[in-house]
């Protein structure tokens, strides 16, 4: 693949904007993304951080970018010369081997780019054809791959390793920032006795040297509590991997810190503070590597770890579904199969459940995400606000939106979208997922332009207030949900109804938009235009009706299921599907209409399988 623009990963990296335009493929009508950069776009709870922010990130860089701060990482300075390799974690996640062999000819391909470099070259002192594929480089997350090629990929890998280390010896802000040190150290630990088995007595001291270096920068700033957890459970796990006083000493100094970051990080329900629920699964599958080399040093867990490994798996099976990959929601991925069963497998309830019971739990919720079900049907929805400040970098603003899987076919879904698309920043806006826009609008907007360099394109905007009642019947359940996003552009209020047959397997909605009680002031236009979008999993299949009401889908299964309104207009559409990083085609189901801003407008749609009997809603 040709590069789509060099990068530096010596310089600071500045965070992509996405211009004004349309969004080709998302929506019919050209759907405005604007990026907020203007002093009149932020609140007044934003200064503070921005004013934190600029008298810090300046500090940071300066200091450690002085050429004698290296000495200070040294670990003859924490307590002692590392001279040897302790424990050997496992990683959990499931690695392709295949990748492995390219890389031993020199063939990175990571992030949907690639790269040639023949040994004994390496890809250290070159640019990288995209920034997404220098954070997966320099995180090295190649590197379990590398490894499983035995021995001549271990010696390969220590290679690659040592010759990091001589371009990347200096602190600089792109390869030791908090977005990419935790992974590579993490990755690093977890190979290093197998690298130390190939290499010389110097080699293996300065791999030693290298990782003990890197394990002490992640517990001293910057870096931000968004990431605080995830950076202390690494050093906690590079502290297990380094033998002596040095690697205790960082250890304890790790999993001191780490209880308050994961009281912060996991919430009592399981679920993830950015209420993504791949971020959780990440946490999990570290936290449990963290578990593993404790337990091969014989040191006792603390209890602070045990328990959100035990929230983080309650949670985890809640967001799985019926396909066995998770649900799509607020920056998080559906990660792989394989993935989430790695991150499962110590359940110990899962284990012990019997036959007769669901393999799935039917409801509940988890960081704001809901879950009700049926034998056929399972509807996750986001029933909560995203979340804010610095959990705010990944969230999208798309209140009460849907996934929604009929037996195993994951048939309408959201676009998909992960901070591993930088360049994708509008697939976060409300078009984005399954739920209703008004006037082709975002309710939020990433933070862009010099704020976003310093904060991160977190997301700016008006607040939103999302309520829930949930009501369980005899076969039967409601879900009513409803928020004031639009309050402040056109005076409405939209309120999502869901009524879920469990006997018929069929879904039946309504969404209504009615005048914001309360409100006084006076909003100038009479007429909204709405837009209902149903996005489908690519490879879904569509077929509009004659009635014009009625659309037929099929899912990998080959199952039909009918989606049919009484909305005025409705079209199938092309739209955009981002998966594992790269930008598939896909379709949508738009349900287009006005609704008045001084009255009440009611649109009605239901989703029952092919076959039953009954007129279009």
């Amino acid at each position: 693949m040709s590069p789509i623009g060099p990068f530096s990963p010596r310089g600071q990296e500045a965070t992509p904007e996405v211009a004004s335009g349309q969004i080709p493929g998302l929506a019919g009508a050209p759907v405005r993304t604007p990026i907020r950069s203007g002093a009149t776009d932020t609140g007044p709870g934003l200064w503070p951080a921005i004013a934190g922010r600029i008298l810090t990130r300046q500090l940071w860089i300066e200091l450690y970018g002085l050429p004698g701060y290296g000495l200070t990482l040294s670990p003859v300075l924490g307590g002692g010369k590392v001279t040897a390799f302790a424990a050997t974690p496992r990683d959990f996640r499931p690695h392709d081997a295949a990748p492995g062999k390219n890389l031993l000819v020199g063939r990175f391909i990571l992030a949907g780019a690639s790269m040639e470099v023949e040994a004994p070259a390496d890809p250290w002192n070159r640019p990288s054809p995209s920034r997404p594929f220098a954070v997966e480089l320099h995180a090295f997350n190649w590197l379990p791959a590398l490894m499983a090629q035995g021995e001549r990929g271990a010696r390969e890998a220590l290679r690659l390793t040592l010759a990091w280390t001589e371009a990347f010896a200096r602190w600089s802000p792109f390869a030791w920032g908090p977005e990419i040190l935790p992974r590579r150290v993490i990755n690093l630990a977890c190979a290093a006795r197998k690298m130390g088995a190939v290499a010389t007595e110097a080699e293996r001291l300065k791999l030693a040297d290298t990782l003990a270096r890197q394990t002490r920068q992640l517990l001293r700033p910057p870096g931000g509590l968004a990431s605080r957890a995830e950076r202390l459970t690494a050093a906690a796990i590079g502290g297990c991997v380094l033998a002596g006083a040095p690697g205790q000493g960082l250890r304890r100094r790790a999993l001191s810190g780490l209880t308050g970051a994961l009281k912060t990080t996991v919430q009592p329900d399981g679920g993830h503070a950015s209420r993504s629920p791949e971020a959780g699964l990440e946490l999990l599958l570290d936290l449990l590597t963290l578990d593993d080399a404790l337990a091969q040093l014989s040191e006792p867990t603390p209890e602070a770890v045990t328990g959100a490994i035990a929230r983080l798996t309650e949670g985890l099976r809640l967001l799985t579904l019926p396909d066995g990959r998770l649900a799509s929601f607020q920056g998080g991925g559906p990660s792989t199969v394989a993935r989430v069963a790695a991150a499962r497998a110590h359940d110990e309830a899962a284990t012990a459940r019997t036959k007769a019971e669901p393999e799935h739990p039917p409801f509940g919720a988890v960081a704001g995400l809901t879950r009700i079900a049926s034998p056929l049907l399972t509807i996750l929805a986001d029933a909560a606000p995203p979340a804010g400040g610095a959990w705010g970098a990944s969230a999208c603003a798309q209140p009460m939106a849907l996934e929604i899987a009929c037996g195993k076919d994951r048939l309408i879904t959201g676009s998909g979208w992960t901070p591993a698309s930088t360049d994708r920043q509008a697939l976060r806006l409300t078009p984005g997922h399954s739920t209703l826009t008004l006037g082709e609008r975002s309710l939020n907007e990433p933070l862009g332009g010099w704020k976003g360099e310093l904060l991160g394109p977190r997301l700016v905007g008006p607040p939103i207030h999302v309520t829930t009642d949930q009501r369980d019947g005899d076969g039967a359940v409601w879900l009513d949900m409803e928020h004031d996003g639009w309050n402040e552009a056109f005076g409405l209020n939209h309120q999502r109804r869901l009524y879920l047959d469990q006997r018929m397997d069929e879904l039946r909605a309504e969404e209504k938009l009615f005048p914001t009680p309360g409100r006084k002031e006076m909003i100038r236009q009479i007429a909204a235009p709405y837009a209902i979008r149903f996005h489908l999993e690519p490879g879904v299949q569509a077929s509009l009706a004659r009635d014009r009401r009625s659309i037929l889908l099929r899912g990998a299964s080959g199952r039909g299921w009918w989606f049919r309104t009484d909305g005025p207009d409705v079209a199938i559409e092309p739209s955009v599907h981002i998966d594992a990083g790269l930008t598939r085609r896909s379709l949508q189901i738009v349900v287009r209409g006005s609704a008045r801003t001084d009255s009440e407008s009611r649109i009605r749609w239901k989703l029952s399988p092919a076959g039953a009997s009954g007129d279009p809603t």
